[in-house]
């Protein structure tokens, strides 16, 4: 067994692997950048080496850096976690050269599986069924394009040395293909070091469904089940489950031993997943295998009570694997969402900043959290925007899927605007209890599951405006405190105004609009006016907990109120609302907006200028490509008009904000 391992990533899977590997007594190696000098998987290791720049180019990809802390801390295995060098075969072999383990399969087995095209060929020969597509070597974009018209339309092309859905475009008519290659092989380039791409059919209404195989190094190869990854979006994953919902036991023992046939084929060992499609017909189809573990790996832990990373050290230590295939069971039934920094409602826009605020739901044998941030961490520009999975496992499909929703309504995030009502919407929607999952479920259903923003309803605006005048009485309480004469009448803090009505005129604003609230005292409570005209009573006591506990015409209610300068994020019932606090004091000295021009929706990198000044625009055209956060954004046309000036080229690095492109607005 290793003594000491180095784990060549960061985040979460960095903090997953530490924590087996603590358990196991193993001592841990953490590696980080710039950006990541403060990251919990740097306070949780027991040493950490500081590696390069913040740009994972500079860092966590530099195969140098890493072995000089290989030698420098002694490390005798490395983890390299999913992503970054997780599955690349010279870093493996550098490994095999200096007799250091490494925590994955044979060099061999990541080449043959790393081209999506060469993994294709040698499955076929294995026997395992595939997609009908191109995946020849020729990539003139003229026999690409006569290779998709012949396979038929709608077609997918996939970068070959791809994954995470970056690098993949789904194309509907010919028209568009060469538009989607270009982007398609500028993504896979810059993700990847490679443009390389196949063409496939695209199944209509397809799940995705993957096992997880396991072999070690006695030739012996077993199957975990499988995960339904099916909601996705971008090509990638949102929510998965195991065991995959409505799958007939047939069908499951047929794709478990395809998937293993596919490991044996290439001489595999460690962890991998192999990646099928399945129609409505039952008929699948193998699309890519991953030689590494999984972000969702942990669903499969979760029902089947097996810790995948404590396989994967004893599998790399030589041992054999540690159960048979007629030993594993599935037990239950889990999901597991990803809760990332954006905006769904902006189009799924990463985020980034300061995590204000966190609050997770308690773990316990039902609920697993695996995150890799911490609150006042930040979530940076250079990496996935990413802050937890949240797991919940229950005895059938039905209970863990309620377990989910209410966990989601336990996440408090201030800082960072996130995903997590959007997939509290995914858990409670009808169809999705039902199991009626596909790929396309989430633009199937996306006005149900982002619905458009509505204002704060008045329980909102009375537990905002009961925090504001706790606030205010704890201030007053602390001035007279310090007060020469603390019974003075001018601290009092009941409410008391000389020749006044005892009110306070309060201002929220609301997505540019203004609510005026008025809250009166009255017999040690309030009467708060709404801008509804309708009004409320109210009285208000703080919790040990830091929630507010309100009783709002007479009916007893629980909210947390959280604070970020002038904004507050109410939450409660599952539910949040953010309100600013007015200040028109504040507001008086003006604030110039950007005018007709484009600007950064966050911080990135230019890799295309679609467009050169005295051209004429219509609002909605794609002027800009930007890329950050590991992806690709194309950002369009605010306005029509005529293009003034652009103010940045391709390649440089941009402020959340910044003008881009100042347009003539047309009249």
């Amino acid at each position: 067994m290793p003594r000491k391992i180095l784990i060549a990533n960061r985040g979460e899977i960095a903090c997953r692997v530490i924590e087996t590997a603590r358990r196991m007594g193993i001592q841990t190696v953490a590696v980080y950048s710039d950006a990541d000098a403060n990251a919990l998987h740097v306070k949780r290791a027991d040493e950490a080496y500081h590696i390069g720049g913040a740009a994972p180019k500079d860092s966590y990809l530099r195969t140098d850096r890493l072995l000089e802390v290989i030698a420098q801390s002694g490390a005798d295995a490395v983890h390299p976690g999913y992503g970054f060098l997780s599955e690349n075969a010279d870093f493996a072999e550098a490994l095999e050269n200096i007799g250091c383990a490494f925590v994955g399969p044979p060099a061999s087995a990541i080449r043959a599986m790393g081209s999506k095209s060469e993994a294709k060929k040698i499955m076929g020969k294995a026997g395992v069924p595939l997609v009908p597509g191109y995946h020849g070597e020729d990539q003139n974009p003229d026999l690409l394009a006569a290779e998709a018209d012949k396979i038929g339309y709608p077609v997918l092309i996939k970068a070959s040395a791809g994954g995470g859905g970056k690098g993949m475009r789904a194309v509907e008519k010919s028209a568009d293909f060469k538009d989607a290659l270009v982007s398609c092989k500028r993504e896979s380039a810059s993700s990847f070091g490679d443009d390389h791409c196949l063409i496939e059919k695209l199944i209509v209404k397809p799940r995705h469904v993957e096992i997880q195989v396991f072999a070690d190094s006695h030739g012996n190869a077993v199957y975990l089940f499988e995960r339904d990854c099916s909601l996705q979006r971008r090509h990638q994953k949102v929510i998965e489950e195991a065991p995959a919902p409505n799958m007939p036991e047939d069908l499951r023992a047929q794709m478990g031993k395809a998937a293993v046939d596919a490991a044996k084929a290439i001489g595999y060992q460690g962890a991998g997943t192999v990646e099928f499609l399945l129609d409505a017909s039952g008929t699948f189809y193998f699309m890519e295998m991953n030689t590494r573990l999984q972000v969702e790996h942990p669903v499969t832990e979760m029902i089947t009570g097996e810790d995948l990373v404590e396989w994967q050290l004893r599998v790399a230590d030589g041992e054999k694997l540690p159960k048979k295939q007629g030993d594993l069971r599935i037990n239950g039934h889990a999901f597991e969402v990803r809760i990332y920094a954006e905006d769904p409602h902006n189009d799924f826009l990463p985020a980034t900043g300061k995590l204000v605020h966190m609050r997770m739901p308690t773990a316990n044998d039902h609920v697993r959290i695996d995150t890799g941030v911490y609150e006042g961490g930040e979530v940076s520009i250079h990496y996935d925007p990413m802050i937890a999975k949240l797991i919940t496992w229950d005895t059938d499909r039905k209970s863990a899927l309620r377990r989910m929703a209410t966990a989601l309504n336990d996440v408090q995030i201030v800082g960072v605007t996130t995903n997590t009502a959007f997939l509290a919407n995914i858990a409670r929607h009808p169809a999705f209890e039902r199991g009626e999952v596909e790929t396309g479920f989430i633009g199937q259903y996306l006005a149900d599951l982002i619905p458009n923003p509505t204002t704060p309803d008045n329980e909102a605006l009375a537990f905002a405006a009961l925090d504001i005048l706790l606030h205010r009485d704890a201030e007053a309480t602390s001035h007279a405190a310090q007060s020469s004469d603390p019974y003075s009448p001018w601290h009092s803090t009941a409410g008391w105004r000389l020749n006044d009505d005892n009110h306070h005129d309060l201002i929220l604003r609301h997505d540019g609009s203004d609510l005026l609230i008025k809250v009166h005292y009255r017999n040690q409570g309030y009467v708060i006016d709404m801008p509804d005209g309708s009004a409320i009573t109210a009285s208000v006591e703080l919790g040990n907990d830091g929630a507010i506990h309100a009783t709002l015409d007479n009916v007893r209610k629980r909210a947390c109120v959280l604070r970020d300068g002038n904004r507050l994020t109410i939450f409660r019932d599952g539910r949040s609302d953010r309100l600013e606090i007015f200040d028109p004091v504040a507001a008086a000295g003006g604030n110039e907006g950007a005018g007709g021009g484009l600007t950064a929706p966050m911080p990135g990198k230019i890799i295309a200028v679609l467009c050169e000044p005295g051209q004429s625009v219509v609002a909605g055209d794609k002027l800009v490509v930007m890329e950050a956060m590991k992806m690709e954004h194309t950002i369009s046309a605010p306005v029509s008009g005529t293009i003034r000036e652009i103010f940045f080229a391709v390649g440089d690095q941009v402020d959340d904000g910044a003008e881009l492109i100042a347009i003539t607005e047309a009249e």
